[in-house]
């Protein structure tokens, strides 16, 4: 399972999606998480729809997309493409606290996690 992070420091999840300039990636497996990369997001485009459709490519095979804010146009498109949008549960939230929380969250899994473990599997 990949997440990716809005953040400016790799540290808090602090970044609004159409803002981010970068995007930082861990990957959970079985009960452990690593950094697998950091994805330059910065080029600005004008078109908003353009916009999110660079931003989520940026993504790159990101199962969850973490951030500080996403409005409802850009949460509905980063679904549709197969991503799952969350929101930091407060300002500044540590990437390591979400990882910690998503590791636990995998023994007894909400519905929207399931898949994403079911697609790990294959």
């Amino acid at each position: 399972m990949k997440i990716a992070f809005a953040t400016t420091d790799n540290i808090h999840v602090n970044q609004h999606f159409g803002w981010c300039k970068e995007f930082y990636i861990y990957e959970i497996i079985e009960n452990d998480y690593n950094f697998v990369k950091s994805v330059d997001s910065s080029i600005e485009i004008e078109d908003e729809v353009d916009k999110l459709t660079y931003k989520i490519e940026c993504l790159e095979d990101s199962d969850i997309l973490y951030v500080q804010q996403i409005g409802p146009k850009a949460s509905r498109m980063v679904q549709a493409s197969g991503v799952f949008p969350m929101q930091a549960s407060s300002e500044n939230e540590k990437i390591e606290d979400i990882l910690k929380k998503i590791i636990k969250m995998k023994a007894n899994p909400p519905l929207w996690m399931k898949r994403l473990l079911v697609n790990d599997e294959q």
